[in-house]
């Protein structure tokens, strides 16, 4: 395993979709292994590493609300922009007013989570220059400071996470939660092996006394 972080993330909302509701927003009951990892590579992301979520802490209990967004039918032309960039003339925007649509969404609210994660070389790309101490010290660095790329979000734009650096393990809250549950498939994350084929892999997510502990990769299901 190589070098270790642990963050807390939380936010007033949340949604992690479920990818098999197709129309109509549902959030997972939890955060998603790759929301996490997301939240992570907003603070800091490099070609040369890659991260990887370990546990999952669940302080709070799982609250559920309803609201409605407004959301687009369409999404843009990746022909059009091709056409574009080859000299055609054609429209690169999306007009929201004629395609806006309100749709109902499915949404935790009061989150509050415990990430534990850790990060691996990635061989094609690290470089002479790569140290995992050097990119261990940046990402502290950045957790302390309140640096990111760009805005942690929960699931989505609309809803920012608040991210802190735990330093020391023995400060984690303990959750709310007590018992086992079974979550059922969750989405681990996408298979980019094959940028023509991407696919979604999935696990059986259980909960015992509010922590989900994320299999490895070679161990989820395609």
């Amino acid at each position: 395993m190589g070098y270790g972080i642990t963050i807390r993330v939380s936010g007033p909302y949340a949604l992690f979709t479920r990818p098999e509701m197709k129309v109509e927003r549902v959030s997972y009951d939890v955060i998603t292994p790759s929301a996490a990892r997301g939240v992570i590579e907003a603070v800091y992301w490099k070609p040369a590493i890659k991260w990887v979520i370990d546990k999952i802490h669940i302080l709070n209990d799982i609250q559920f609300t309803n609201i409605r967004r407004n959301e687009v039918s369409e999404k843009a032309s990746t022909n059009n922009a091709l056409q574009v960039m080859r000299g055609g003339d054609r429209l690169l925007y999306i007009a929201v007013t004629e395609v806006r649509q309100q749709r109902a969404s499915l949404i935790l609210r009061d989150v509050d989570y415990i990430i534990e994660a850790h990060f691996e070389p990635v061989e094609n790309e690290w470089g002479e220059r790569d140290t995992e101490e050097g990119h261990y010290n940046i990402i502290l660095r950045r957790l302390r400071q309140g640096q990111h790329f760009h805005a942690p979000c929960l699931g989505t734009r609309e809803f920012p996470a608040k991210v802190e650096l735990i330093e020391d393990k023995s400060e984690i809250p303990k959750s709310t939660l007590t018992g086992t549950r079974d979550l059922g498939w969750m989405l681990y994350d996408l298979d980019f092996s094959n940028p023509q084929d991407i696919k979604p892999m999935f696990f059986r997510a259980e909960m015992q006394n509010g922590i989900i502990q994320v299999p490895k990769m070679e161990e989820v299901r395609l």
